[in-house]
């Protein structure tokens, strides 16, 4: 399994107020921004991303950008924590990992 890229996700309750106070402590602008459920910020050769409406977890969590959504999965399973079913976003097909001394861990590859 090849992981492409690692994000930070953030849940927050309102995302433009979120965003707004991001953009002025990162000083920076946000990069992709979906509406009230997501938007992320490109910094320092890594990801931070604020999850609002569109969450899979209300902790914050880690996010693993991979190159082959079947794979990883296989590959989780293969660990013994536990591994929920793939499922499409909007933009990309994810699962989530959780487990023992884990933060929640979203894997995630684009929709083509």
């Amino acid at each position: 399994m090849k992981v492409e890229k690692v994000a930070t996700i953030v849940p927050v309750d309102d995302l433009a107020p979120a965003v707004a106070s991001w953009t002025e402590l990162l000083g920076v602008e946000p990069t992709f921004v979906d509406g009230d459920r997501w938007a992320q910020f490109d910094v320092a050769a890594t990801r931070i991303a604020l999850a609002g409406t569109d969450r899979m977890s209300d902790e914050v969590s880690i996010m693993l950008k991979v190159s082959d959504i079947e794979e990883a999965h296989a590959a989780s399973e293969r660990t013994g924590h536990s591994v929920g079913e793939i499922e499409k976003g909007p933009h990309e097909r994810r699962f989530e990992v959780t487990g023992d001394e884990l933060p929640p861990i979203i894997f995630y590859a684009p929709v083509d």
